[in-house]
């Protein structure tokens, strides 16, 4: 029988020792081997096969990521988001408890939660379940350094596995394109009306003002003023020099007259007429640069008054002459009426040009004023054109716009996404688990490792002694001898 001692402490054990508690226990091991790998196993084959739909997508980068300013006049587009941002965006598009209520709606409830209603208390919403439920079970993956997304889905009938995939991706299109799409060409058609009239008025107002102002080639009207100035101030100061010389010449004259002898019959007939034709000839001439000018101006234009004006005085100048030619005694000093006739001569040239330096004056003065309003209107003119040609730019700006936006609205309404599919879930027929081999091989480990543990735990808690080496470690002297009985 073997010895007892009690209160030994437990050390570590040799291969020896260890041997000798597994041939000790070995009933134990295999009791305990035999009942957890068999639970496994049976665990194994009882559970239900689930099957696995999976299916691939494409993001391509489209008109969705593109952002265009709606107030530039580039439309060159710009990429608002990198792959990073994109498949992140994507997947929270995806995985969103309302896709997830709208999946369950399509499948139906029963088909993939069919012990839903059951298990479900009554103050909650089986449908709310079932979704948060679904979005835990799917799974949305981004492929590494690719716009490809992978969706799978697990369920133990492999025909709503695929269902559930295959409907989540399509309604994931319609949802892509109604959080990307933009329905703003109602907006623009607005602002484009709007903006159409206001080129249409602003347009209206600078022909409006051209016509009111005549304004119509400003470098070319300016021009013409600055050259009629240069040639009237020319005439003005030729007049002016004229006119100073006739003073002199009348001066010279009078000086002459009062150095001859007056006579009472100083005056001839015939001198007093040939000074009547002359000025009957200069009226002439008036009239005839009056017609002229008739042709080339209206009868309120300054040059044709001048005209008219100076005609006056001839008329009257004639007129008195005529009245005078026979009051006036007859004389035989012709030195003084050749001298008188000259000055009487002189007397009306400088009239006649004094006439002429006023004309010349006005006109001067009319053609500044010309050109101070052409200033003054260059300046109004200069606001409307530059109006006008924002109004011309805001409009073709709007225009791109509204045809960009109803070319993409249509392509919403044909559900035109960049988004593929590479490949479709289709049903499986190979279960994806219980893996039975795997779960087999884990059962027959786990099964020894508990044998073992049972059995070299129940040996720490034993009162006894296994073998000699485990006296001697305790007492620390040699064993001698062993008695044995004879079940030992």
């Amino acid at each position: 029988m073997q010895n007892s001692i009690y209160g030994h402490e437990n050390s570590s054990f040799t291969l020896k020792e260890a041997l000798t508690v597994i041939f000790k226990y070995k009933t134990v091991i295999l009791i305990v081997f035999t009942i957890v790998t068999t639970t496994a196993i049976g665990i194994a084959f009882m559970q239900p096969p689930v099957y696995e739909a999976k299916a691939s997508v494409l993001l391509k980068i489209g008109r969705e990521y593109l952002n265009r300013s709606e107030l530039s006049e580039s439309s060159k587009p710009v990429l608002s988001v990198n792959q990073e941002e994109l498949t992140t965006s994507e997947i929270q598009i995806l995985k969103n408890n309302a896709m997830m209520k709208n999946v369950v709606t399509r499948v139906g409830i029963d088909k993939i939660y069919p012990e839903l209603s059951k298990n479900v208390s009554g103050n909650m919403n089986p449908l709310d379940v079932a979704a948060e439920n679904l979005e835990k079970q799917i799974t949305v993956e981004g492929v590494k350094k690719s716009n490809v997304l992978m969706v799978s889905f697990q369920h133990t009938d492999p025909a709503v596995a695929a269902k559930v995939v295959n409907t989540l991706i399509e309604l994931f299109k319609e949802k892509h394109l109604q959080v990307y799409s933009d329905p703003k060409s109602s907006f623009l058609e607005k602002q484009l009306a709007t903006y159409q009239t206001r080129l249409r008025d602003s347009e209206q107002n600078l022909q409006a003002y051209k016509q009111a102002h005549m304004v119509y080639s400003l470098d070319e009207q300016r021009t013409l003023l600055l050259e009629q100035r240069f040639g009237l101030d020319t005439l003005l100061k030729n007049s002016e020099h004229s006119i100073y010389e006739s003073e002199k010449r009348i001066a010279y004259l009078k000086r002459q007259l009062k150095g001859i002898s007056e006579s009472k019959t100083r005056y001839t007939n015939s001198e007093r007429d040939r000074i009547v034709v002359d000025a009957k000839s200069r009226l002439l001439a008036l009239q005839l640069e009056e017609h002229e000018l008739l042709k080339k101006y209206q009868d309120d234009n300054v040059l044709v008054a001048n005209i008219r004006k100076e005609t006056e005085l001839v008329k009257n100048f004639i007129k008195e002459q005529e009245e005078d030619i026979y009051g006036k005694a007859k004389s035989s000093n012709v030195i003084y009426q050749n001298v008188e006739m000259e000055l009487i001569k002189a007397e009306t040239e400088l009239t006649s040009q004094k006439g002429r330096l006023a004309s010349l004056r006005q006109q001067l003065r009319q053609v500044d004023k010309n050109i101070q309003s052409l200033d003054l209107s260059e300046k109004g003119l200069q606001e409307l054109k530059r109006d006008q040609q924002l109004n011309e730019k805001n409009y073709q700006i709007y225009l791109t716009k509204t045809e960009e936006a109803r070319i993409a609205e249509n392509m919403d309404r044909l559900k035109i996404a960049n988004i593929s599919v590479i490949q479709d879930a289709a049903v499986s027929g190979n279960p994806v688990k219980p893996n039975k081999l795997l779960y087999s091989a884990i059962g027959i480990v786990f099964g020894c490792i508990s044998g073992v543990g049972v059995a070299f735990l129940s040996e720490s808690r034993a009162r006894t002694f296994s073998n000699p080496l485990a006296v001697e470690r305790l007492l620390g002297v040699p064993v001698l001898a062993v008695v044995c009985n004879e079940e030992g």
